[in-house]
């Protein structure tokens, strides 16, 4: 069942889905490449985070959102790249964002509580990216 069926895009209808995963993955990308280059300090956070296994962590945290990224800006095995997002972000809400460990400064605790629910929107918008699929413009539909 196409997702989108009961939307009236008409022929802009593979321009949106173009558009929406393009601004779903932004984030990723642009968090991602600066993981990749900096990847001593991606795996000094995620000991901070005391993520399980940092150096693993980081790659995966690369992987996901650089090239799993690309992926997705490309259309290419764009669902189940984008299923594996959906986990990714909620793993990552779990164990980078845990407002429920509040510290008392009410203004960092609501900063983390707000990134946990951004992230989870997120994981949200990956899931309907993995039943919508990519749309004609995609190396998937070529």
């Amino acid at each position: 069942m196409n997702a989108l069926r009961y939307l009236n895009f008409g022929s802009a209808q593979p321009l949106v889905l173009l558009i929406a995963r393009l601004l779903l993955i932004l984030l990723f990308v642009l968090f991602g490449v600066s993981k990749l280059t900096g990847f001593t300090d991606t795996i000094q956070y995620m000991q901070m985070l005391h993520a399980p296994l940092p150096i693993v962590s980081a790659a995966i945290a690369v992987f996901a959102e650089v090239f799993l990224g690309i992926a997705i800006i490309v259309g290419f095995y764009t669902r189940p790249a984008a299923a594996f997002l959906a986990l990714y972000t909620i793993g990552t809400a779990l164990i980078g964002h845990a407002y429920w460990h509040a510290t008392g400064d009410m203004t960092q605790d609501m900063n983390t509580k707000i990134h946990f629910f951004k992230n989870i929107s997120i994981a949200g918008g990956f899931l309907l990216l993995a039943v919508a699929g990519p749309g004609a413009i995609s190396l998937d539909k070529k």
